[in-house]
């Protein structure tokens, strides 16, 4: 089959009914009928000499064909949207696009505030949407244009995403001024012998410090888990339960910051972008705020 005697319209369609796993949906996302998609369904069915999609109670299944070409086919669309973009001149002023971002909630808090106060002053007509998407995921998210940009650490490995280093930070350790523990200088044995707070999304397991500590041949008592690192610092605040997280973020409450008495690797943030957006203006100009920004974060902030 030529390419020329091919309506590329149809892999359009084809996405929309892999994303949504239904017709009518499908259709309300293109803005089209149903009927006009059932007809370009079918038209791709006898091209590709495949059933693509079968309907389950579950919603429409792609066959294994359909499952080896989504990947190709995602790419294949946003390197033609990008080309169609290339040229225009993106101005953040006048913009009004809408971009997507993928984030924890602790870079959400190091750099949304500043992020924030840049486009209301110099693109404030532009949208930002931000959440997190599990690893594992993003390169998909990004292959099919629902995530514009991914901050994550260096643990991506694709060869279709460029990547940049965006921040470094060391951990430490965060009481209240008036805990029990007066000293400056924290051993081992202090502490372990206080109660610490986990942060963590998921219900169970430890995490990047009791796997260092592990490796010591050491445990820490884990007194309170919590899912977000924004409510941490405020419990730690309020009690004798000790935090230890990113100085970054740490910096920005009223409380002693004490050294670890152990050597722990810094955290590593790296920006993603797939390539099919390397040279679109505006997912240009959004990525070079985002690393000039956690650049010049202050981590002494209030």
């Amino acid at each position: 089959m030529r390419l020329s005697k091919l309506d590329l319209n149809l892999f359009v369609v084809f996405e929309a009914i892999y994303n949504k796993r239904n017709l009518t949906r499908a259709a309300e996302v293109l803005n089209i009928t149903q009927p006009a998609v059932s007809n370009a369904l079918a038209r791709l069915r006898r091209t590709l000499n495949d059933p693509l999609f079968v309907s389950t109670p579950a919603g429409m299944m792609p066959t294994p064909m359909a499952e080896n070409i989504i990947g190709r086919v995602r790419e294949a669309l946003q390197m033609l949207d990008s080309s169609v973009h290339e040229g225009d001149v993106f101005d953040p002023a006048s913009s009004g696009r809408v971009f997507r971002l993928s984030m924890s909630d602790l870079t959400e808090a190091l750099l949304l505030p500043a992020l924030g106060e840049l486009l209301q002053r110099h693109a404030p007509g532009m949208h930002v949407r931000s959440y997190y998407t599990d690893r594992r995921e993003v390169p998909t998210a990004l292959a099919n244009g629902s995530v514009d940009i991914a901050i994550d650490a260096p643990l991506i490995d694709d060869a279709h995403l460029h990547q940049a280093p965006l921040v470094r930070d060391r951990y430490a350790c965060m009481i209240r001024h008036d805990h029990p523990f007066k000293g400056n200088i924290l051993s081992m044995a202090d502490y372990l012998a206080m109660g610490h707070i986990h942060v963590s999304s998921r219900r169970e397991g430890s995490g990047y410090v009791d796997a260092e500590l592990a490796r010591l041949g050491q445990r820490r008592s884990i007194q309170m888990r919590v899912q977000h690192y924004m409510v941490a610092p405020l419990i730690a605040m309020r009690g004798d339960l000790a935090l230890t997280a990113p100085v970054r973020l740490l910096q920005r409450y009223p409380a002693r910051i004490l050294e670890l008495p152990f050597e722990l690797p810094d955290l590593e943030y790296y920006c993603y972008w797939h390539r099919s957006v390397d040279r679109d203006q505006g997912n240009q100009w959004l990525r070079e705020q985002l690393m000039r920004l956690m650049c010049d974060v202050d981590p002494g902030a209030p």
